[in-house]
């Protein structure tokens, strides 16, 4: 009786410590929130990213360019000279922000995604532009968040990123697949 207690108790130990040490992977198989295949940019957050600092204004802003993951270091909110005011305004906690410029070749929707939750705004010829779609799935690794934006190629846009409660990012954009219908 003893020895089959004993055994049970050792089984039951092997399949709790065994669950919490699956891969990253296996624990991703649940979150299903996410209405896109994220699985380009979960590849892309799996590499080493180029560090960058963001820009304090447009001038500073380094470049960054789609498929490559990058860690921003962005500044204290209140020293940030935004292109445009950001569509979401301080919350009133400190916060960090900076700027980047994205260069692409081709037009397109493309999706940035991020690692934590922040205000993320594309700044076009001296104008915000709107988002077409955006989804965050916070209980995943990352990425958390993806915002996706129409662009035209051809010219610099301004990424701006604001109200982060960290001063350090994780960020991609990608070319957003065609939809299926």
């Amino acid at each position: 009786m003893q020895s089959t207690r004993n055994l049970a108790v050792s089984m039951l130990l092997a399949l709790l410590l065994g669950s919490s040490a699956l891969p990253a992977g296996a624990a991703d198989e649940d979150c299903v929130d996410f209405k896109w295949d994220v699985s380009r940019e979960r590849i892309l957050f799996a590499a080493t990213p180029a560090e960058l600092t963001a820009g304090k204004d447009r001038a500073s802003a380094p470049p960054i360019v789609p498929n490559r993951l990058y860690r921003l270091r962005l500044k204290a909110q209140d020293t940030v000279a935004f292109a445009v005011s950001p569509g979401k305004q301080l919350t009133g906690t400190p916060a960090f922000a900076g700027l980047a410029t994205l260069r692409i070749a081709a037009p397109g929707s493309y999706r940035i995604a991020v690692d934590v939750p922040f205000w993320i705004d594309v700044v076009s010829n001296g104008a915000l532009l709107r988002p077409t779609d955006y989804q965050g799935q916070h209980s995943c690794r990352p990425p958390h968040k993806i915002v996706v934006f129409d662009l035209a190629g051809g010219k610099p846009f301004t990424l701006q990123f604001s109200n982060a409660v960290m001063d350090k990012i994780l960020l991609t954009v990608t070319l957003a697949p065609p939809r299926k219908f």
